[in-house]
């Protein structure tokens, strides 16, 4: 019982919300605006390209596919539409890009043959030919616990400084309320250790709908510092040799993954319990043994329990409940280490007043996505400009809006509904 209250505290700090009552008229120009004067760069010094990855046999966009640059580490992903914009130096020696998805072939693109905008690529499913079928191991569980005692080999003992696109978004309903993102520097120590990651804001813009708030604001606290803890074979918040027992495990197929086939292993809560737990899949590369990826949930069946892991404050006359949160995560490969690569939360909440017949829904997302890694001259945070667990990133970014806001750094292309939304705060703003 000792490790599901251990494990209990790391889903708390996975995902914490705030509701707190307001006014419907608040002003949203009261924030903290964050500059950082070592900003440089222009158009003059990358070249961007803009396109659109689909499912070469039935024309479907593939979201989150991995776009990255051969032999360096600048890197993008497609959005929920499958497009993608991708910004490389000018003194990029790099010839071509690779494209790459959970369960299709990698497809490598010469740089030279792409377009500035309106590049379509195609990737091929990767099915597995009878030649490459492995005889899946009798005890899944030990699978796992190898890829635990595998984390020195497999992921990289020295510390990295890292550049990653930040989103954070909520709705309610299908209306889009809040959007804060921002281009973050990340200190991201060695995997075998205690030392925790370090962020820091580097350049960052915000929009609030408060009108579509109906009196409640949700404030999403410890922004990218929280969502880095889906790095969990750093946090080790999910599995470890601690809490494997509490679950029950079973290798269902195997897929590639960048070309390398993949166990998929089913995981779920061996019994029931009053601390929920979680259950999804894992991704297991069959010669390493190294999670290349994860998707997974958490069990809200009781709503009470669910409540207190996710809110921190809420209104006297106002019921929350989470109804869903889903997790992503992840990695990628480079010269023998796997290496940090994506995350996203996603958790939705039933909202009812107590004097109103029906229950508004709001859903709460949180990616990060790496965009550059170096491991030379590696410097850490100074305390006073690390980003905290404590802080709300939604205040800690200005309101702001303008064409190629973002320069010369890499960001997640957002999806139709976003961009209308921005279209929107922006027009709120200069009111």
């Amino acid at each position: 019982m000792k490790t599901l209250t251990n494990n209990a505290i790391k889903i708390l700090i996975m995902a914490i919300i705030i509701i707190i009552s307001t006014s419907a008229t608040s002003n949203t120009s009261n924030i903290l605006i964050k500059k950082n004067s070592k900003e440089k760069g222009n158009t003059l010094n990358y070249v961007t390209y803009k396109g659109k990855i689909l499912d070469k046999n039935t024309h479907e966009a593939l979201v989150f596919a991995s776009i990255r640059v051969e032999g360096e580490n600048t890197a993008t992903i497609s959005n929920s539409e499958g497009e993608f914009t991708l910004k490389i130096s000018k003194k990029s020696k790099a010839k071509n890009i690779i494209i790459s998805h959970i369960g299709y072939k990698n497809l490598v693109y010469p740089l030279i043959q792409l377009a500035y905008n309106n590049n379509v690529l195609y990737l091929e499913e990767a099915f597995i030919s009878l030649d490459e079928v492995l005889i899946t191991p009798d005890y899944p569980e030990l699978v796992v616990r190898k890829m635990l005692s595998n984390i020195k080999e497999n992921y990289p003992q020295i510390p990295n400084n890292m550049t990653a696109f930040y989103r954070e978004v909520i709705k309610k309903g299908n209306s889009y309320v809040s959007l804060s993102e921002a281009i973050v520097n990340i200190y991201k120590p060695a995997y075998k250790g205690f030392m925790n990651d370090q962020v820091q804001i580097f350049k960052g813009r915000k929009g609030v709908n408060v009108k579509k708030m109906d009196t409640l604001i949700f404030k999403l606290e410890g922004g990218p510092k929280i969502t880095l803890l889906l790095d969990i074979i750093k946090h080790q918040n999910i599995l470890s040799f601690e809490t494997i027992n509490n679950y029950t495990f079973e290798i269902i197929n195997e897929i590639k993954i960048n070309d390398r086939l993949n166990y998929i292993i089913e995981f779920s809560q061996k019994y029931d319990s009053k601390t929920p737990l979680y259950s999804g899949r894992l991704f297991i590369d069959t010669e390493t043994l190294a999670l290349t990826s994860a998707d997974f949930s958490l069990n809200l069946k009781d709503p009470d329990i669910a409540t207190d892991l996710f809110v921190r404050k809420i209104p006297f006359n106002v019921k929350v409940i989470p109804v869903m949160a889903n997790y992503s995560i992840r990695y990628y490969e480079q010269n023998g280490k796997w290496y940090f690569s994506y995350a996203k939360g996603e958790v939705k909440f039933k909202v009812k007043w107590r004097k109103k017949l029906f229950a508004n829904y709001y859903t709460t997302m949180s990616e990060i996505a790496i965009t550059d890694r170096s491991d030379n001259n590696v410097v850490k945070f100074k305390a006073k400009e690390r980003f905290k667990s404590s802080d709300i990133f939604s205040e800690s970014v200005n309101a702001f809006y303008k064409k190629d806001y973002w320069g010369k750094y890499n960001y997640i292309e957002p999806d139709q509904s976003i961009e209308i939304a921005i279209r929107k705060f922006n027009k709120l703003l200069k009111k």
